[in-house]
């Protein structure tokens, strides 16, 4: 019997996905296990598996975005009429639909009473986008921009590999994943990947400008922070912490630890001890409840390519700082690749976004939802500071809370700073 195979959701927040690739072509055997696509989410280029032994009969879609539970293709055995099952999906997915509509025009036909917070929360949203059409955003366009799916790019930036070097074997010439790894098992194509690129010459750099179709993860950032900054009432409270004693403890950390600790990892332990005496801050607004939560699980941003993600550490006040460190990296390294799994993504109840590697003195952060509040962290600079009458140096750092005024007041909030600055500037109390 032929198997449909559609869509599925591969994050929480995923709304469609974009056919990247396929790895398989019609009339080819697969088994199950076998990964069928690249399909790039919300959040991730990830892996499309098949749950099914057969042979892929049809593809659906040969590039582009699909609404999730949309047909992609069909498995089944060689011969078979797949043309039924498709039929039979499609009536499927097209009947949600119309009942999905029909719930709407309900919705409007005996509309209900709103409390005053969440209508004037609704009216000031952002403006819904309107839906991105459905190609790809590697075709290659007017100018010969290359053909390669978003995870092939990545690899090859990694290892430095010019991409007018490489030919695809995907479709329309499109370089896959398979292509890049073919690529660095050359030895000789490795070296003249690491080889440093010559400069152009004046004159020669077209000025002319550039569309690039939004990614998915874009496309979400720019929904979802849009809802939280313009549906959550923020405000900001900033406080300056001494972080001398926290420089001087780091070097003699790092002198008996096995890894290196980072400012972060100390700054994401005091975190999680400020949230347990602050659990009220610790908290997510729901609508028509708010949740103060058991479990500390602090969400740190990461900056790629297409904005930004936010790995999760779970159960932060229980760990070390050796253990955040290595799970940090890890989660880092894998978002870097886009390769974070929606679990690692998921259940964070505060957000730290960390700028002080860049430069950075002071900034704001939108609130990552359902968050009540989110830390801006910035670097650590050395002043001229007064203590007992005297002037003398010291190393200072400024952090922002964004509180949502729903669930946190401005009591709370500076009550929680305050205790994050006192664990900061004792940075012992850590380790007990």
């Amino acid at each position: 019997m032929a198997e449909v195979i559609k869509m599925p959701r591969m994050s929480d927040t995923m709304e469609e996905g974009v056919i990247v690739a396929w790895l398989v072509k019609e009339g080819e055997t697969v088994s199950s296990g076998d990964t069928l696509a690249e399909v790039e989410t919300d959040k991730a280029t990830m892996e499309l598996d098949s749950y099914f032994d057969g042979v892929l009969l049809h593809i659906a879609v040969k590039e582009g975005a699909v609404p999730i539970d949309g047909v992609i293709a069909v498995i089944g055995e060689e011969g078979e009429d797949w043309k039924a099952a498709v039929a039979a999906a499609e009536a499927e997915t097209g009947n949600k639909v119309e009942a999905k509509e029909e719930t709407k025009q309900e919705a409007i036909a005996e509309p209900v009473q709103e409390p005053a917070q969440a209508v004037s929360a609704a009216n000031t949203s952002a403006p819904t986008p309107p839906p991105a059409p459905a190609t790809n955003p590697e075709q290659h366009s007017s100018n010969g921009r290359i053909k390669i799916s978003p995870l092939a790019r990545s690899m090859a930036n990694e290892a430095g590999i010019a991409l007018e070097s490489l030919s695809g074997s995907g479709d329309n010439g499109r370089i896959v994943k398979k292509d890049i790894e073919a690529f660095l098992s050359n030895p000789t194509a490795s070296a003249k990947a690491k080889s440093v690129p010559t400069l152009p010459q004046l004159g020669t750099v077209s000025g002319k400008d550039e569309d690039v179709a939004i990614s998915q993860m874009r496309k979400t950032i720019a929904r979802r922070l849009s809802e939280s900054k313009f549906g959550a009432p923020h405000f900001y409270l900033t406080i300056e912490i001494n972080m001398t004693n926290t420089w001087d403890s780091r070097k003699r950390l790092n002198e008996v630890s096995d890894v290196k600790i980072s400012f972060n990892d100390l700054v994401v332990k005091a975190v999680a001890g400020a949230l347990k005496k602050h659990p009220k801050v610790n908290s997510s607004w729901l609508g028509d409840r708010i949740r103060y939560n058991g479990n500390i699980n602090i969400g740190v941003a990461v900056a790629v390519d297409d904005g930004l993600l936010v790995p999760v550490i779970k159960n932060a006040d229980q760990k070390s700082l050796s253990y955040i460190n290595k799970e940090v990296r890890i989660l880092a390294d894998k978002a870097k690749v886009k390769k974070l799994s929606p679990e690692e993504m998921q259940g964070n109840t505060f957000t730290i976004s960390n700028l002080g590697m860049f430069g950075i003195e002071e900034f704001t952060a939108i609130i990552n939802p359902p968050d009540a509040c989110i830390l801006a962290v910035g670097g650590i600079f050395e002043k001229a500071i007064v203590e007992n009458g005297e002037i003398k140096a010291g190393r200072m750092m400024k952090v922002t809370l964004s509180c949502d005024h729903r669930v946190v007041d401005g009591a709370t909030g500076s009550e929680f700073l305050n205790t994050l600055k006192s664990l900061l500037e004792d940075p012992i109390r850590l380790l007990v």
